[in-house]
């Protein structure tokens, strides 16, 4: 049998010949699940999510209406994606870096909202794709203005993370420009929640001026079109906001700055700090410390202490509220528009809440309501005033992303116009739902958990810096802040939820009694033409008056409500 005892302890040196430097790539090969690639369902998914999300921000960032096609086969747990899109096309340098590189991009340091933030999700998917079946991506790219097209193979060297090119060439592309990624991975191809179609169907909703056409692994195809052709805004770039800087990157923008003043330096490196506020953060942060500061200290001379004081300082200041204009939400018009094109609802409502800011970072809450799924029976009038009960049909919730009317509801996540699938019970926005007391608004809430509803809630937080929990950007970091915007914009959709809900009942009870009356009404007829002896025709005609009055006095009541009511369906 073997020697089963233990190994002889190491020395100290042979110690440190084991001791190596641990490339970024080869930590996240190790640990795939940080970047959402747990499991092969939930891979396919992120893979579709990072390429779609690449293609939006190159059609934001370059003006071009996006117009994207997805493509997803699975076959025996062996799935391709292939996202195509009509962007500006990558030049031919950058292509390797920008596939075959984790952490490389162009967002990390840019204080503006964008989708992507780390520089690290499509390298990823294509890092998954060459574990899992040991193919490199296979980009087509074509800028506008190149004769040709540029075709590359690339996979990522692990160990030094960096790319590999396995082939290059130039091609002709029937596209003017735009980029081609194709990537096979060990996948697999679901239905429900957590699907490619739920989370394409939620891209569509938050991004109403894009068009998708997706082929799913059955050969069907689904298109989403767009409801405007206006583009979003794009957002301006900011400096960081003092509020939101920590010692120790005040220290290291001190050593890193171009300005040779500390007033220069003050004004030039941050936000919503003019000259005024300059002064006043240094005359406070002049009484914390041992050696004298003024406007004229060369920053890179300042030392540890000084720093310490003017952090301080800095935190106890009056600074105004950072800029909003690095901010665009989708919009209540907009959001609206999206919602009534990929939800069938009787009732809508959206609120935009004012900007706000946690740790400095500016961001700003959009909150809409979807209620009930047509076809449940209800109640609805006609401009003369008649009621009648809306035919029923069974139309699948999943379909409409909207509970049936005994489930809790289903919350819409969106984190810069991105839907989050994954991660609900720690994500901020479910916890701010959960917290709301949906009791008080007419809804049936058990105690720690979603309301039941046939309801859909959405909620999206536009931030230039969004705090996700886990580099996987799945659910939200709640911050106090966050929580709280999320919260009051929640109540204020509820109240309204409230008021459509009372008028609904108000208006059950009402069809209830009129059902009642007309179901008497011949026979008063009937009563009225013995005793007043009148022929066939005139009871008739009385019948009709009776009818046509009831109806007329309903109108002149409940004109406001009616009107007030239709305006909320699609």
């Amino acid at each position: 049998m073997p020697d089963r005892r233990s190994p002889p302890p190491l020395t100290a040196t042979e110690m440190a010949h084991r001791q190596r430097e641990i490339s970024i790539s080869e930590f996240f090969l190790k640990n795939r699940h940080l970047l959402g690639f747990d499991t092969p369902a939930k891979a396919l998914v992120t893979a579709v999510r990072e390429a779609v999300d690449n293609a939006l921000d190159a059609c934001k960032e370059a003006g071009i209406l996006p117009e994207i096609t997805v493509e997803v086969s699975d076959r025996y747990g062996k799935s391709k994606v292939i996202v195509e899109d009509n962007g500006p096309g990558i030049v031919e340098d950058q292509i390797a870096r920008i596939f075959g590189k984790l952490l490389y991009g162009s967002k990390f340091h840019k204080l503006s909202q964008s989708r992507g933030q780390q520089g690290m999700g499509i390298s990823a998917a294509g890092m998954y794709g060459q574990l899992t079946m040991g193919k490199p991506l296979h980009i087509v790219s074509r800028v506008k203005g190149d004769k040709l097209a540029s075709e590359m193979y690339v996979s990522i060297d692990t160990g030094k993370n960096r790319p590999d090119i396995h082939k290059k060439k130039q091609l002709r592309w029937d596209r003017p420009h735009g980029t081609r990624v194709a990537m096979e991975m060990e996948g697999h191809h679901q239905t429900g929640p957590h699907s490619v179609e739920t989370y394409l169907k939620q891209t569509a909703i938050a991004n109403p001026h894009l068009a998708i056409t997706y082929q799913n692994p059955k050969g069907e195809v689904i298109r989403f079109n767009r409801s405007t052709n206006t583009l979003p805004k794009r957002p301006f770039e900011i400096k960081p906001h003092p509020y939101g800087i920590e010692l120790g990157r005040l220290i290291q923008m001190l050593n890193n700055t171009n300005s040779r003043t500390l007033l220069g330096f003050l004004v030039d490196e941050f936000s919503c700090v003019g000259k005024k506020t300059a002064l006043s953060i240094i005359a406070l942060a002049r009484k914390h410390s041992d050696r004298e500061l003024s406007e004229r200290s060369h920053p890179k001379h300042i030392a540890h202490a000084q720093a310490t004081a003017l952090h301080k300082a800095i935190q106890t200041t009056r600074v105004l509220a950072p800029r909003t204009d690095c901010i665009v939400p989708i919009g209540e018009d907009q959001l609206l528009t999206g919602l009534r094109k990929e939800l069938a609802a009787d009732f809508f409502t959206v609120v935009t809440r004012p900007p706000a800011a946690y740790r400095g970072n500016p961001f700003q809450v959009e909150i809409a309501l979807a209620y009930a799924r047509p076809g449940g029976g209800d109640v609805e009038v006609d401009a003369g005033g008649h009621m009648r009960k809306r035919a029923t049909r069974d139309e699948p919730a999943s379909e409409h992303l909207i509970a049936q009317k005994d489930e809790p509801v289903r919350l819409l996540r969106f984190a810069n116009r991105v839907p989050l699938l994954y991660q609900q019970a720690g994500c901020a926005i479910a916890k701010a739902v959960i917290q709301t007391n949906w009791r008080g608004y007419g809804l049936h809430q058990p105690k720690g958990s979603l309301p039941i509803a046939p309801m859909a809630i959405l909620v999206h937080v536009a931030s230039v810096w969004v705090p996700y929990t886990s580099e996987s950007k799945e659910a939200i970091e709640p911050y106090p802040e966050i929580l709280k915007e999320i919260k009051l914009g929640l109540q204020q959709c509820a109240r309204g939820l409230a008021q459509y809900l009372r008028r609904e009942t108000h208006l059950h009870e009402e069809y209830d009694r009129r059902v009642y009356i007309e179901k008497y009404l011949p026979q008063i007829g009937i009563a009225l033409q013995e005793i007043l002896t009148l022929s066939d025709e005139e009871r008739d005609l009385t019948i009709k008056k009776l009818d046509d009055t009831l109806h007329r006095s309903r109108t002149k009541r409940g004109a406001p409500h009616d009107a007030e009511r239709f305006e909320d369906q699609p």
